[in-house]
């Protein structure tokens, strides 16, 4: 009796293990059937089976062509049966995919991030006048405060200006403006309002938890 065990190690291996060994050998057995027509009913009662066993995806489109899709792939493409969608060939399965073009940036200053770039460009899209100038400034104080936050030293607004006129072909320059950014406290006040906001709740919520296991007597 104990001859006749059989270890999974020594058993055929399961394309598909959510679906269990009795359905793949269900598909070997329709794969062996001598007719057409045999075969057609037989895996047409194997999808039945396959449905049962993933109820979550009812719900979802092309429900009952995946399960053909994996009825295929189970059976190795050797299952000669009417299916009702196009058939995935077992080429088309292992063709790989093409490799994602992924957009090779590499800022000169990688502490504005990509997104300053991006708006700078719009920017040089946009008519002269109220709406642009205040747009500039807008971004002016943006890479000012990024500057800030990876160099904690403060910076002086001409280093902001080059920079700003270096990312923008030269076509945007503020080197020669009146006018101010912000200073270093304004832009960096509402980080430390949040900080300290954070540390506020983690010391209260400490609080809390530390009378809540005090004993009471």
């Amino acid at each position: 009796m104990i001859d006749d065990i059989e270890y999974n190690t020594e058993r055929e291996h399961l394309i598909i293990p959510e679906y269990g060994r009795h359905l793949q050998k269900m598909v070997n057995y329709a794969k062996q059937l001598p007719t057409k027509e045999e075969r057609n009913k037989v895996a047409q009662s194997i999808i039945n089976v396959m449905g049962n066993l993933q109820p979550h995806l009812r719900d979802v489109p092309d429900f009952q062509h995946k399960l053909w899709d994996q009825l295929f792939i189970i059976a190795d493409f050797e299952l000669d049966v009417d299916s009702p969608y196009p058939t995935t060939t077992k080429e088309e399965l292992s063709e790989k995919p093409e490799p994602l073009k992924y957009p090779q940036n590499f800022p000169k200053y990688r502490f504005y991030g990509n997104n300053i770039k991006t708006m700078i460009d719009v920017a040089n899209t946009w008519e002269e006048g109220e709406l642009k100038e205040a747009l500039v400034y807008t971004i002016a104080n943006h890479m000012k405060k990024c500057f800030l936050n990876w160099n904690k030293d403060t910076v002086e607004d001409y280093v902001i200006f080059k920079h700003l006129y270096e990312l923008s072909g030269g076509k945007i320059d503020l080197k020669e403006s009146d006018e101010d950014l912000s200073d270093a406290t304004s832009l960096l006040k509402n980080k430390k309002k949040y900080a300290h906001s954070s540390s506020s709740s983690k010391k209260s919520h400490h609080k809390k938890n530390s009378n809540r296991s005090r004993k009471r007597y």
